[in-house]
């Protein structure tokens, strides 16, 4: 083989770290907030405004799927904090 041809090297190269997220991006309470706040006032001007009468069954599911989201949220939390086996893991803020 000519010297200016060399096979192509086989050792498996590392896949490279991906940075770790902000801490602001892994903390998920603030999109509890905002999201349950807007769904509390869009619930308050389906039964206070007339015309918006009709969001009224929209308003309360989204309270209530809220309300669910929230709590399997708290319950996996809780779990993890416990060492359950099934418990998802990475529930965690870094504060604590």
């Amino acid at each position: 083989m000519p010297s200016d041809q060399r096979e192509p090297s086989r050792e498996p190269v590392a896949e490279p770290e991906p940075p770790a997220l902000p801490a602001a991006l892994l903390d998920p309470w603030p999109v509890i907030i905002v999201g349950a706040t807007l769904w509390a006032l869009v619930t308050i001007a389906a039964f206070t405004v007339a015309a918006c009468e009709s969001w009224r069954p929209i308003a309360l599911a989204g309270l209530g799927t809220g309300v669910v989201g929230t709590s399997v949220f708290l319950w996996q939390r809780t779990a993890a904090r416990r060492g359950a086996r099934g418990a998802q893991t990475g529930l965690e803020s870094r504060e604590q």
